[in-house]
């Protein structure tokens, strides 16, 4: 049997983009950092992120049934860190210059690109609750340094346009 931590260092060595993942309804505007997102399918166009039940927002995702993944770029580094903080979910949207688009759900406006999503179907499995998502609208920026965490540390990858 493999054990959780085992299972744990064995995944800090999958790289992944850091991304916000946000939400907003009649309880307020909530939003954590993820690395568990992926894409499902490009008909109909999906993604699934992957949350801990034990999150403080993890019930406000649920009922508000909709989602924005912002993908953070590498000049995003400090707002990895305020949406993994204790801070308050208002003092987070402190930082960062906010928009919408369809849904209503907080989209990054510098993210590297944000999905706009309405989460169609939920599972949970052990500690996560799996949100598959419907992508409804998307916005692109003009950066292209990406923000990614590997080994338990961030790194920058990309490359500057030479004009």
């Amino acid at each position: 049997m493999v054990e959780a931590t085992d299972f744990k260092n064995a995944m800090s060595w999958l790289t992944g983009a850091v991304n916000v993942v946000t939400t907003s309804g009649a309880s307020g505007r909530h939003g954590f950092t993820a690395s568990a997102v992926c894409s499902v399918t490009d008909t109909p166009p999906t993604l699934l992120v992957c949350m801990n039940q034990a999150a403080r927002s993890h019930v406000h995702f649920i009922d508000n049934k909709i989602l924005s993944v912002n993908v953070l770029g590498a000049h995003h580094r400090h707002l990895s860190s305020v949406f993994s903080s204790k801070m308050s979910s208002e003092e987070r949207f402190e930082y960062g210059v906010w928009t919408e688009l369809e849904t209503g759900a907080p989209v990054l406006e510098d993210a590297l690109v944000s999905f706009d999503c309405q989460i169609e179907q939920m599972q949970e499995v052990g500690t996560h609750t799996i949100f598959i998502c419907r992508i409804v609208a998307i916005q692109h920026s003009q950066h292209d340094q990406a923000l990614v965490y590997f080994n338990r540390a961030y790194h920058q990858v990309g490359q500057a346009k030479i004009a």
